[in-house]
């Protein structure tokens, strides 16, 4: 198949088009540049708000004392539950023992009173 002489591109044709091109490729030069400047804006940004390693280090420093502290603080607090608890029970008992252990000496005597009062 062969193209009629007309079916080809004239010099300024070839002209023209080559003229497009070099515009869309300026143009699209003009984007990627314009792309990279936004995103390396974006990475500034975000460069600001990163945290040095030795602030990093620092921070998790306050934390564990801080946990350590809190964990210390707990077993103080069960320590003295424990002793609280036990101070408790042990209130409890003597007050158990001062008034059951009169109770019980009188009922004994009243008993030991009615079976000598009963048997003259």
């Amino acid at each position: 198949m062969t193209q009629p002489p007309s079916a080809e591109p004239t010099l300024w044709e070839l002209h023209r088009a080559l003229q497009q091109l070099r515009e869309d490729q300026s143009t699209g030069i003009n984007q990627l540049r314009d792309d990279l400047r936004g995103d390396l804006a974006a990475m500034s940004t975000r460069f600001e708000q990163m945290v040095t390693k030795d602030v990093y280090q620092a921070d998790q420093r306050l934390v564990n004392q801080r946990i350590q502290a809190t964990e210390e603080a707990q077993q103080v607090a069960v320590r003295t539950r424990e002793r609280d608890q036990q101070q408790a029970a042990s209130t409890r008992r003597w007050l158990v023992s001062a008034f059951v252990g009169p109770l019980l000496l009188m009922l004994v005597e009243l008993w030991l009173t009615s079976k000598i009062g009963a048997s003259p």
